[in-house]
């Protein structure tokens, strides 16, 4: 018996100073990873108390609105965080101090999300500043506008067809209280045929969105323009011209994948018959800052060409004189025989302020045949009072008058060389 207890005594001595050792070594563990761990944050939300929560999400959306007031979005650095260093914070911002990597920020509204918590607003967002740009081509009308016209154009490589489809115009300006809209397409230089839209009755913002084909070839298709003329049908089922759109199909990336819309203002035309060798019309403007004259060829009309030669070209050649001396000069592309050839091509020539009183343009028509000499089909010349008189001065002084603006006039050509 004496034995027996021995034998009992030594087992429970054994598993006692078992579970001391165990005891022990758990403790001197849970220690030694205390040492390599972060503290706890201060003041966490608790997610176990609910009246806590919504406290919480009070002060917080309380917070957010007087920050919302600028219509801003808070930006929020999560705890994780909160061991980098940030900088150019400004206000009421904290700044991380490297001497001390476990401070927890004391400043600043609390986030109302609690998958962040602890988390604190560093600052804000402005929204306006992401926005996509607004299209205000339906609300900004220049002065004086008659109308605005929407369109698209795509061109079909292998049927060789260019496809146009009239959108829409807005804000017409027809002659009497009611109009009855319908759009003319041209596709220049062919002025014989057209297609026309169906009219629409009693409204001056016309929906039309209709499709509309033409076939040319795509050798031709860089030397063709499209011509919109905008009518009015009144009562009497006569029709009135309210504006037109010319708009050139040259240097335009034109496939079936890249279909372009585009608005154009409508302009008025020129109801005058053509002077007796056409007319021409351009821009002018003058940027007294980097001392650049600009000229933009846009059309000229009522050409009268040489018959009795094939031509091959029409183009306009823009020379800058001084004191009648030669400067420099520009030709436009050649455009195949057409009386009423479309370019907006524009040039730049380099002319100090001083040089104005001295300096003149002057913009000739050409006709290029093959084999031949080519042959002047008009000229004009504006400039100062110097070199000119009428309508070549008055644009000229009008250019000078306004700074850094296209001033656009018509003008007669001449054959004096």
């Amino acid at each position: 018996t004496e034995q027996a207890v021995a034998v009992a005594g030594g087992i429970i001595a054994g598993i006692l100073l078992f579970v001391l050792l165990g005891t022990t070594a758990y403790l001197l563990w849970k220690k030694f990873c205390r040492l390599f761990s972060y503290e706890k944050l201060i003041n966490p939300v608790k997610t176990t108390n609910a009246n806590a929560i919504l406290q919480d999400q009070a002060n917080s959306e309380i917070q957010l609105k007087r920050t919302s007031r600028s219509r801003s979005i808070p930006f929020i650095i999560p705890p994780t965080l909160y061991g980098r260093d940030w900088i150019h914070l400004t206000n009421e911002e904290q700044v991380q101090d490297d001497s001390d990597p476990y401070m927890t920020p004391q400043s600043g509204p609390r986030s109302s999300f609690h998958s962040l918590a602890g988390a604190y607003v560093v600052g804000t967002i402005n929204p306006d500043l992401y926005k996509f740009p607004e299209d205000k081509s339906e609300t900004d009308f220049p002065d004086g506008s008659i109308g605005r016209l929407w369109f698209s154009i795509e061109y079909e490589q292998e049927s060789e067809r260019l496809l146009v489809s009239l959108i829409k115009v807005r804000k017409l300006q027809p002659p009497a209280d009611s109009c009855s809209p319908f759009v003319k397409i041209y596709l220049l230089p062919d002025e014989r045929s057209y297609l026309q839209s169906k009219t629409k009755r009693k409204t001056l913002n016309p929906q039309f969105d209709e499709n509309f084909v033409f076939q040319v070839s795509s050798k031709m298709l860089q030397q063709r323009t499209l011509k919109f003329l905008v009518y009015h049908v009144d009562k009497q089922k006569k029709h009135h011209l309210l504006g037109q759109v010319i708009f050139p199909l040259k240097n335009e990336a034109l496939t079936e994948d890249n279909k372009l819309v585009i608005w154009r203002d409508l302009e008025k035309e020129n109801l005058e018959p053509p002077s007796e060798h056409g007319d021409i019309q351009f821009s002018l403007s003058y940027n007294d800052y980097l001392g650049r004259l600009t000229v933009v060829v846009l059309r000229a009309r009522g050409l009268k060409l040489q018959e009795e030669s094939p031509a091959v070209g029409v183009y306009v050649k823009v020379s800058l004189m001084n004191h009648n001396k030669f400067i420099k000069s520009k030709k436009t592309a050649a455009l195949l025989g057409t009386p009423n050839p479309v370019y907006n091509e524009t040039f730049s020539f380099k002319a100090d302020q001083t040089e104005l009183d001295t300096a003149s343009l002057s913009l000739s028509v050409l006709q290029s045949n093959k084999g031949e000499k080519t042959l002047l089909l008009g000229r004009v010349v504006v400039g100062p009072f110097m070199y000119t008189r009428g309508k070549e001065l008055e644009h000229w002084n009008e250019m000078i008058s306004k700074p850094k603006e296209l001033v656009k006039r018509w003008h007669a050509l001449c054959h004096s060389t």
